[in-house]
């Protein structure tokens, strides 16, 4: 650490910092309208730097904030910004990751400055942005069949709402009053963050306040490197399998060269699969977002989560490519699945150098579970969404917790009481899958079990992972049990694929089962 950074007052910012990124948080989760937003709390907040670069997160979901970035670099790149100015977008061939993830960019000005000094963002998952199907997450062939595409355009302009604009926007959702709310959210936590700002620079100056989100930069950026220089050098190969895409096309290979130089990681994805049909494809973003997960993981959680943490990490991938998909192609379940999957190469691939440190395969799904309609208790349309937790991976210390979401995603559950309330739906089962976690030394977590009735008919969709390829166990673990999609219908239970669209009469049932980790260690031992 330089001689003129002073370690107390840099932990102070690094703090001011983070509870600005929370308290914008806080304000999007008390006042969104959606269970998806403010229940499952399925979105994310940050700081970044003029040029776009992360200066500080909340605790919110990796795959939302390791993309992030290139969404402002985006918006920047898009737009000249003035004072009172948003930007929405959700391309992800634009800096987004897929289409119900809305992302909100505004700028902070200080005073005596001509541009932004700062930005501050937010990324939501809307419940449905149109499409094929309600939700905007279901089986799809091109981008144009899984919602409103939209590049970086000015929702705000000088403290005002682009209502016209808006109302293109609402007239292609299947529930725009909920999503009408749920921006109206988003604005306010990004007003929220900038009223912050704002203080901070006026109590601390803006040349301090700069040079202290500069130097928790660097700050990261050597931590990680000090973890790195640590790990044996050498090349460590690892290679994992999509179970399909739905589509017809099946064991889609991610593939991983993971090179450890001194204070440096190479990470070469490029043997990985060729983009395919359906909607599994990854944005680079996504590749990205994963890689900075893991690492991060290397180091403490009180460390500072940055754009310093991107600067030891080379990344290559291939265009075309599942890990760098290209349009048109359909990528609702990249972010989701793919993401999960990409973890758990990249843990496989450490695994072999630092075997003692890396935990076996968690679930390795969100399970994406949409069920949308019209409500005849509402006289309204519905459209519900939920990721659904599964069993972790044991490690040498410990067994795997059971029945929570791990790796990519950090939302919770929707509470069975808001779910029956907001939807026509009724909740016949949630507990945990006996038995599914993989046997070890350490055991495994336990996957869980939803089961849902339909009080009224509807279309459903669900983008799940590992129902044919089990997560890994390490050092002798034996593996998770895979997860099972059901569906009872006429009183006949029949298995679905992991990935599916459907027509569900009132009476059917829906019954998902989610994986289990895998187990650490011989169970002998």
């Amino acid at each position: 650490m330089s001689k003129d950074v002073n370690p107390v007052r840099l932990e102070i910012f690094h703090n001011r910092f983070r509870s600005i990124a929370e308290e914008m948080g806080v304000a999007l989760k008390r006042t969104a309208f959606s269970p998806n937003i403010k229940e499952r709390q399925d979105f994310s907040c940050g700081i970044f730097a003029a040029g776009g670069e992360l200066v500080a997160q909340a605790a919110h979901i990796p795959v939302h904030l390791g993309s992030m970035p290139l969404s402002v670099a985006s918006a920047v790149e898009a737009t000249s910004f003035a004072p009172g100015d948003m930007v929405l977008l959700n391309d992800p061939f634009a800096g987004g990751t897929h289409l119900p993830d809305m992302t909100v960019v505004a700028p902070v000005f200080a005073e005596n400055n001509e541009g932004p000094c700062f930005f501050v963002a937010n990324r939501a998952h809307h419940a449905d942005v149109g499409g094929n199907s309600p939700g905007s997450m279901s089986l799809a062939e091109t981008i144009f069949q899984e919602g409103l595409v939209l590049p970086p355009v000015k929702i705000w302009k000088k403290g005002r709402i682009q209502e016209d604009l808006l109302g293109v926007i609402l007239k292609n959702v299947r529930t725009p009053s909920e999503r009408e709310g749920d921006f109206e959210a988003q604005f306010m936590a990004n007003l929220t963050g900038i009223r912050r700002l704002k203080e901070l620079i006026a109590e601390q100056t803006m040349e301090e306040v700069s040079y202290y989100s500069q130097a928790l930069r660097d700050y990261s950026e050597r931590l990680l490197r000090v973890a790195i220089s640590r790990i044996p050098p050498g090349t460590y190969s690892f290679h994992d399998f999509l179970d399909d895409d739905g589509l017809g096309s099946g064991d889609i290979l991610i593939d991983l060269k993971l090179t450890i130089e001194g204070e440096e990681a190479l990470l070469d994805f490029s043997g990985s699969a060729d983009q395919v049909q359906g909607s599994i494809n990854a944005v680079r973003a996504i590749t990205l977002s994963a890689v900075l997960y893991c690492f991060r993981c290397l180091l403490p959680q009180d460390i500072p989560t940055n754009d310093g943490l991107l600067r030891p990490l080379r990344v290559k991938t291939r265009p075309g490519s599942i890990l760098d998909a290209s349009h048109p192609a359909a990528v609702a379940g990249g972010n989701v699945e793919t993401s999960q999957r990409i973890v758990d190469v990249v843990l496989g691939a450490l695994s072999r150098a630092i075997p003692e440190r890396i935990p076996a395969a968690s679930q390795g799904t969100m399970n994406n579970l949409t069920v949308g309609g019209f409500d005849p208790r509402r006289e309204e349309p519905f459209t519900y969404y939920e990721t659904l937790g599964g069993g972790m991976g044991a490690s040498r210390e410990d067994d795997g917790e059971g029945g929570v979401h791990s790796h990519m995603t950090n939302t919770l559950n929707t509470p069975i009481e808001a779910l029956e309330t907001s939807y026509p739906l009724l909740v016949r089962e949630y507990s945990f899958r006996r038995g599914s976690g993989g046997r070890g030394a350490r055991k495994g977590g336990e996957g869980l079990v939803r089961e849902l009735e339909l009080l009224a008919d509807a279309r459903g969709s669900i983008l799940s992972e590992r129902r044919r390829l089990s997560p890994y166990g390490l050092q002798g673990g034996e593996n998770g049990r895979p997860g099972k999609n059901l569906c009872k219908k006429d009183g006949n239970w029949e298995e679905l694929p992991g990935k599916f669209n459907c027509e569900l009469k009132k009476g059917n049932i829906l019954r998902v089962e989610t994986p289990g980790g895998g187990g650490y260690g011989t169970p002998e031992d």
